[in-house]
């Protein structure tokens, strides 16, 4: 049986997790339902959850107030927000699991399905920590969680020179010379890392403005990155990519 907390501030948003919640099968029981923070350290105390699904912003106070009573939860968050771009992006270079209100049944379903499928609390403490040093960062020292088959590298943004696409995987190309590669598409980086210096100026290629060494001209031109690797700016890139450029260094 797996116990489950819902902690939300408001009651028309605990209906609509409850509901979603019959829908996923007889092993989730909901112990507990919290509409303040001080109400849901004293239901954590008393049923002990599995599972908490967390508001962002309860009242005047936050989630994170309510996870600052525990040393190492031992169970495991889904946070629900409402949250603008900012937050959202935060919470995808953490790779913490979060639903956008309101709360679609498809993405309900997914979430779900990652937590019965891990039942790990394996790297949340690190991931909670990524997340609440990104909400207070700028641009250049954020920070993204990268899956690996051990578990997570962290790595910081502005020391991720440029990825690669190679299928259905990725190569992250590090500053010190090292490459990581994960099982994920270019495509799902380029979406994460938007607004954040980095530039795809080919299908197979997303890189970060920071560590551009040159720029040569040509039919699309290619750029010559600070490890010295040479990277195609497709035909249809250059128009935008010159534009980004000229925006990014002035």
């Amino acid at each position: 049986m797996i116990n489950t907390l819902i902690i939300d501030d408001e009651k028309h948003c605990i209906d609509r997790i409850e509901g979603l919640l019959r829908t996923c099968g007889s092993e989730f029981q909901l112990t507990a339902k919290a509409q303040t923070v001080e109400e849901a350290i004293s239901e954590t105390k008393k049923h002990h959850p599995d599972l908490v699904f967390l508001d962002v912003q309860i009242g005047t106070q936050t989630g994170f107030d309510y996870l600052a009573q525990w040393d190492q939860p031992d169970f495991d968050v889904v946070f629900t927000t409402a949250y603008d771009q900012y937050a959202i992006e935060a919470f995808k270079f953490s790779a913490l699991d979060y639903l956008l209100k309101p709360i679609d049944k498809e993405n309900f379903k997914v979430a779900i399905n990652k937590y019965t499928s891990r039942l790990s609390k394996n790297y949340f403490d690190k991931k909670m920590e990524v997340l609440m040093h990104n909400l207070r960062s700028n641009q250049a020292t954020k920070k993204i969680s990268i899956p690996t088959q051990e578990g997570y590298e962290f790595l910081t943004l502005q020391e991720v020179l440029r990825l690669e696409a190679d299928g259905n995987y990725t190569h992250i190309f590090h500053k010190n010379g090292t490459k990581l590669t994960v099982a994920k598409t270019l495509k799902v980086f380029d979406e994460m890392l938007v607004g954040s210096n980095f530039f795809r100026i080919h299908h197979s290629h997303l890189i970060n403005l920071i560590h551009i060494k040159k720029y040569y001209k040509g039919k699309g031109g290619y750029v010559v990155m600070e490890d010295g690797a040479s990277v195609d700016v497709s035909t249809r890139k250059k128009e935008e990519f010159l534009k980004f450029l000229t925006n990014y260094y002035h």
